[in-house]
């Protein structure tokens, strides 16, 4: 054999180094506070991704509204102060109107991958936001009223709703006086009586303890919460084509395991039942219109903010 040059020792010698050096770090964080089932199972997925992808790409997670206050995580991700987040739409509305409209989804997050509403999101997000919309990790969720004061009809005149650019309106068109709040200030604003009830998705209230300081959900539920991770485009174009795809495949995964949200929802109406939290049920037409409102109101706001986009995005979110 023959002995090796030095040019090939140094090739062995720079082997790991080359290796390293094509691995990235993501900058991670959550609008969502880190007690909440979201970052645990978000989290979870990081580090699972993290020991598949060494050498490649890995996620290092900051933190939840600590690190950055819930309203500002979308900007943080629009100008790079991160890579990546954790979110919803409703908490980037500020930045673009459009993320509003992804509550009103009625086809599921491997259907818009089909029919060309992925596509177009991406189109609109990277257009105005600078970011890249990675993958929808929540869906098959409805959003409740939740009160403190027990109504017999859909009416919320006098009462005092905690809210987000979600169900504005729609609590508005009922009489509703609304505030919005981060979801960790929730607690005290029911404890100190600041607001008679919130909008929610229909599971979630004990990661923050709230069902200890809430008497009623009121049935049925309405839109189909959106949580996403959201890229910095900057940041996911910089990526080798290496990274990018380990990215894609480890997101998409994640998206499709998107089902579990179905049980898991029964199974926390059933604990939400179990806490002694009471359902406010109505009849079968005023159900019908209260939910037809609810859908009649979210598409004439996102076409009204968005007459370009509101349309398209009705084609491709809606039946």
């Amino acid at each position: 054999m023959k002995p090796m040059t030095w040019f090939a020792l140094a090739a062995v010698a720079l082997a790991p180094a080359l290796a390293n050096a094509q691995e990235v770090t993501l900058r991670v964080v959550s609008a969502f506070p880190e007690n909440q089932y979201y970052v645990k199972r978000t989290v979870e997925w990081i580090d699972k991704a993290n020991k598949e992808g060494k050498g490649v790409l890995q996620m290092n997670f900051i933190g939840g509204p600590k690190a950055i206050p819930t309203f500002e995580v979308g900007n943080a991700v629009k100008t790079g102060v991160v890579d990546m987040a954790l979110t919803t739409g409703a908490f980037y509305t500020n930045l673009m109107p459009e993320a509003d409209a992804l509550k009103l989804a009625e086809v599921s997050a491997a259907e818009q991958r089909r029919n060309g509403a992925y596509d177009l999101i991406n189109q609109i997000w990277q257009e105005k936001a600078n970011m890249y919309y990675l993958a929808r990790v929540v869906e098959f969720t409805p959003f409740h009223l939740y009160l403190n004061k027990k109504i017999d009809k859909p009416d919320l005149t006098g009462l005092k709703i905690r809210i987000t650019p979600v169900y504005r309106d729609f609590f508005q068109s009922m009489g509703a006086a609304v505030m919005t709040t981060a979801p960790g200030e929730v607690y005290t604003a029911l404890e100190r009586g600041v607001i008679d009830g919130y909008g929610w998705p229909i599971h979630a209230l004990f990661d923050l303890n709230w069902q200890e300081k809430t008497k009623y959900r009121v049935d049925p539920g309405f839109y189909n919460a959106e949580v996403a991770l959201i890229m910095n485009l900057d940041k996911y174009k910089s990526l080798t084509p290496a990274q990018r795809d380990y990215l894609e495949r480890k997101a998409q995964a994640y998206e499709a395991q998107n089902d579990f949200w179905k049980s898991y929802n029964q199974q926390e109406a059933k604990r939400q039942a179990e806490a002694g939290i009471q359902v406010i049920a109505f009849d079968a037409a005023t159900s019908k219109a209260f939910v037809e409102k609810s859908k009649e109101i979210g598409w004439a706001n996102a076409i009204k903010a968005s007459p370009v986009y509101g349309p398209q995005l009705q084609k491709v979110l809606a039946r």
